[in-house]
């Protein structure tokens, strides 16, 4: 039998919250759509659901449980996290007012923000264990496959971060205007990006299990 409605009712609600919740990746799409303006967070939004995609097929064929037991793998990959974040807080350190127009980026720019958030997300272990704990508890053998309900819970958990981060990246953006008009104002929010890019490389390399 599939899961039942209230099953995924209660499942969405909770998703919904966790998703509001500040953490790395709704941070990084606050940043990302006050830099580049609304429809880049959802970009960027796009590319942490497409990671989720792997947390979920980790979880789904047991691969999840190597960052759960494995010190090694897990030190691994939270390590080329923190280092990839730091890249990020050089690149946004460095840039310049002019660096934020719309209109001066190509097609590739919406690709490497993509790309940004699905490399943001899946080199996160912690996503990884939050979703071997997490979604097993909203399962059960009666319902029919594992693997199944697994993945469906995941549909529905990158369903419900889509709608939260997309509300967040265009509640951010809205202050893109206002940026366009002060190249100083402009300067001190990538100032302010590249800060949280260092914090948040800093909490994922400082993180335990």
């Amino acid at each position: 039998m599939p899961i039942e409605p209230n099953i995924l009712a209660a499942f969405a609600v909770t998703a919904l919250l966790l998703a509001y919740s500040p953490g790395p990746d709704n941070i990084f799409v606050l940043t990302q759509s006050a830099l580049k303006g609304p429809w880049k967070g959802v970009v960027v939004t796009l590319g942490l659901c497409t990671g989720l995609i792997v947390h979920t097929t980790a979880v789904a064929l047991g691969v999840a449980v190597i960052f759960q037991t494995s010190q090694l793998a897990f030190t691994l990959l939270k390590v080329a996290g923190a280092l990839y974040l730091l890249y990020l807080a050089w690149g946004a350190w460095r840039a310049g007012p002019e660096q934020l127009s719309d209109e001066a980026e190509g097609r590739g720019a919406w690709g490497r923000l993509y790309l940004r958030g699905i490399i943001m997300n899946v080199t996160n272990p912690k996503v990884a264990i939050f979703f071997l704990a997490f979604l097993p508890q909203f399962t059960a053998p009666e319902r029919g496959g594992m693997v199944a309900q697994m993945f469906v819970l995941g549909a529905v958990f990158m369903l419900c971060a889509l709608l939260a981060f997309s509300s967040i990246a265009f509640a951010a953006g809205s202050i893109r205007r206002w940026l366009r008009r002060s190249d100083r104002a402009q300067v001190w929010l990538n100032r302010i990006a590249a800060l949280v890019f260092v914090g948040l490389a800093v909490k994922l390399a400082t993180a335990q299990r």
